[in-house]
């Protein structure tokens, strides 16, 4: 049974008029939210029912007091108070109408009136007379969240406003504030910036040409893009250091930087920011991408840390129940926390509150600076004496640069088992699959599995790997370039045509195949498709990493769906979506349950 949806929007009410018809309690509540945006009540009642002042004592002091004006009426007067008690701007017609009275002869009337007119309406307990409802919202500061069930009930509508609300980090509207100014002031910048440029490019073209005519130039009005819709496929798409100083993603990388902040930043953290940090992060990040550090050579023996340990450690996939006890026991005793930004929430949150805890700066084009700033918290740490757990998604050595890290902390001093240790946590390469349903293993259909990544260093494509009937193949870090790693399973790449090195088997564009995001957590997605579709899947789906794409019969093995065929004559999409991942409550399953599973 299909459900009705709403569009949700917030409208700017600031100065409009709203039309609030009735007497009643809920009248005083309507008048009380048009103050509240900034819009000017008008309350029209039935003149013979409630002359004499017998409004609610909350509705009587709004009017009192000059808030809310109070209009006398007969019925046959409502028509044309829509068109006269608005404003000038709109040539009288009020912005919205209120309808709290219960006669329904009444709502009737003035609803079909509003509709003929195009004025937005809303009637109480009437759904099939309101053009608008109004959700139940938690406001504070610039930050509202608003529920609606479509009609299904008010008061679960409040109580599901209330837990939300409740489960958010305290503080978290006055981030939204200071975060707002901050991308102003991103935005401001790098507009004074594409104005240098474009005004340096104008004298330029002067100086070299003969001609007095200045030359038309056009704005890039595609320098910010609206952020209001889920974010799209090239929301992490790398930023080369060959481009970086002319590309339009560099142009806007301190803007898409503050944006991964917005993502990915634990909410308690991202609540916690202060003015001083704000401007710290600015200094720090509206500078063009800062080169890694000159090599300052190994540590030698006599300047090694005497104190203080450093634990480098994978988080799992996301869920905290997936942690191994080592790990866990790492994030209760460590002194220090470097964390990188990937690992989820639900982890974090098992951090002691005494604990120091930093996110990994890293934001397109800076990745290596962040990565040296990393190691240089974690020795000044260590070498303080201080234990240090070096917190990283999945497993560190699988696409972790786990193994990066163990050499520089080599280089510095560190001792593998005395001052170094390295924790395992469980790969998303494997561990993804089996979420969405997905053995990597399967017999008669797939003897191999073939761990590969999408992005070489520096950004560089890796070589594909070539087909093979019974090979399953997951590719991390992959998603925000799937066009050209699909170009590159499916099709010779011009290296391999340049040296005639055509021999590997090529993947046909009917192989199952399948986009895991955020495995394991609460919004976890997984995008079931062919290689003919996956890149206009995560196109017009969006993409929310951490995600992984599985390549290979295996795909298919416990699902049966097959997405829908692509001919024009139909209208359904070549690819499934399946959302949310609530499968690990084993606190929910009896001891009795448990063995049966066994």
């Amino acid at each position: 049974m299909a459900h009705p949806r709403s569009l949700l929007t917030a409208v700017n009410s600031h100065g409009h008029v709203h039309l609030v018809i009735g007497a009643n309690s809920l009248a005083a509540a309507r008048c009380s939210q048009s103050l509240a945006v900034g819009a000017k009540p008008i309350l029209v009642t039935p003149g013979p029912a409630h002359q004499g002042g017998l409004l609610p004592p909350a509705l009587q002091v709004r009017v009192d007091a000059g808030e809310v004006r109070w209009v006398h009426s007969s019925p046959g007067l409502y028509e044309t108070y829509l068109e006269t008690l608005g404003r000038e701007q709109v040539d009288g017609f009020v912005d919205a109408v209120f309808v709290t009275d219960r006669d329904h002869c009444l709502a009737e009337s003035v609803a079909r009136a509003c509709m003929r007119r195009r004025i937005p309406v809303n009637v109480v307990d009437r759904p099939d007379l309101c053009s608008f409802t109004l959700l139940s919202t938690h406001t504070e500061g610039p930050l509202q969240i608003g529920i609606t069930t479509n009609g299904s009930g008010c008061k679960l509508a409040a109580r599901i406003r209330r837990e939300v609300a409740s489960a958010l980090p305290t503080g978290l509207g006055e981030a939204c504030a200071r975060l707002g100014a901050m991308r102003r002031r991103i935005q401001e910048g790098d507009w004074r910036i594409e104005e240098a440029a474009t005004t340096a490019a104008e004298e330029t073209l002067l100086q070299t040409t003969e001609t007095t005519t200045k030359a038309p130039t056009t704005a890039n009005m595609t320098l910010f893009e609206d952020d209001s819709y889920d974010q799209n496929a090239t929301f992490n798409q790398l930023v080369l250091p060959a481009t970086k100083n002319d590309s339009d993603a560099a142009k806007t990388r301190r803007m898409r930087w503050l944006a991964q902040m917005c993502e990915y930043w634990p909410l308690k953290r991202l609540a916690s920011v202060t003015d001083t940090e704000v401007e710290t992060l600015l200094e720090a990040y509206t500078t063009q991408a800062a080169s890694p550090p000159e090599d300052r050579g190994q540590t030698s023996p006599s300047d090694a840390p005497s104190q203080g340990r450093i634990i480098l450690a994978g988080s799992g996939p996301g869920h905290p129940d997936l942690l191994t006890r080592a790990v866990h026991q790492a994030i209760l005793s460590a002194d220090v926390i470097l964390a990188d930004k990937l690992v989820p929430q639900g982890v974090l949150d098992l951090i002691p509150r005494r604990t120091e805890v930093a996110i990994a700066r890293k934001f397109p084009g800076n990745a290596d600076a962040a990565q040296e700033e990393l190691i240089e918290q974690a020795t000044a740490a260590a070498l303080a004496g201080k234990t240090v757990l070096r917190l990283k998604q999945g497993d560190p050595f699988v696409y972790g640069r786990g193994g990066e890290e163990v050499l520089r902390l080599r280089a510095a001093g560190f001792r593998d088992g005395q001052s170094l240790f390295v924790l395992p946590g469980i790969t998303s390469a494997l561990s993804g699959p089996l979420f969405a349903g997905i053995p990597p293993t399967h017999r008669d259909v797939a003897d191999q599995v073939l761990i590969c990544t999408g992005t070489g260093k520096k950004g560089k494509p890796p070589q594909p790997p070539g087909y093979r009937d019974a090979r399953t193949a997951v590719f991390l870090m992959a998603l925000h370039r799937i066009v050209g790693l699909v170009t590159e399973l499916t099709d010779y790449t011009a290296e391999e045509k340049e040296q005639s090195k055509m021999q590997r088997t090529l993947w046909p564009l009917s192989t199952p195949c399948a986009v895991i995001e955020r495995a394991s957590c609460p919004d976890q997605k997984v995008i079931r498709t062919t290689l003919a579709h996956v890149a206009a899947a995560i196109e017009q789906e969006g993409s929310r990493p951490p995600g992984l794409l599985v390549v290979g019969r295996a795909c298919n093995v416990l699902h049966t769906h097959v997405p829908a065929s692509s001919d024009s004559t139909t209208t359904s999409k070549p690819w499934s979506v399946e959302e949310g991942f609530a499968n690990l409550d084993l606190g929910s399953i009896s001891p009795a349950g448990l063995a049966s599973l066994a």
